[in-house]
Formats: C-alpha cells, structure tokens, sequence
C-alpha cells in the first residue's frame, strides 16, 4: 500500500484507505483511528464529536494548511494529512534546533561559547 496508486492518503506516514468520496475524518474512524489531537491544556484526546464543522475536535493538518477540519474536508488519494501531535512534535524538534543556534553567545575575548 502506497499514496501514490490512487486510493490512499497519508496520516502521519501511515496510508490510509479512501474512495475520494468520503471526509478525511470517516476515513480515519474506518481505519480503527479514533483520536489525532489533544487538548492544550489537559492533554485529552480528541477526534470526530459534531461531524459538521461546528465543535472543531478534529483539526488536522492538510497538505501543509493547519487548522482544517477533517469532517468537512474530502479525503483525496495522495493527500498529506498530519495530526495536531505530529506537528507539534516537529515543531519542537525544529524549535530546538533554533535555540540550540541562538544560544551561542559572544563572550568578552570574542569568542562564542554556548
């Protein structure tokens, strides 16, 4: 199984079933997925709960877009769909980094130390 035969999509790497007809969200919950995010404060997970847009549980990353609500986006073969998790993950590893960077600071001989 691979995005690129035309009847998946990916979900954190993962290829995923769809017929192109059905939300990203009801193709996820078919693969047995049930939650891809948590909450900010509490850490709890959260999937599908309105189904209609309104309650904005199941937000996912959409070929690069954040924010986008997976009950109302079409899952189209060879879409890249990553959850809040994911994202934050690689956000931190690429924050990290970015710090790692800044930390060098010059010292009074000239020199950088970290």
């Amino acid at each position: 199984m691979s995005t690129s035969d035309g009847r998946y999509f990916s979900f954190d790497g993962h290829p995923i079933a769809t017929d192109g007809e059905r939300s990203i969200a009801a193709a996820l919950l078919d693969a047995g997925i049930r939650s891809w995010r948590t909450t900010r404060v509490n850490g709890r997970p959260r999937g599908v709960f309105c189904g209609i847009g309104v309650c904005f549980d199941c937000l996912v990353r959409i070929n690069g877009t954040p924010d986008q609500r997976a009950c109302l986006v079409t899952a189209r073969p060879g879409d890249v769909v990553e959850s809040e998790d994911v994202v934050k993950t690689r956000d931190v590893v690429e924050t990290r980094d970015l710090v790692k960077t800044r930390d060098l600071v010059e010292t009074e001989d000239g020199g950088t130390s970290a």
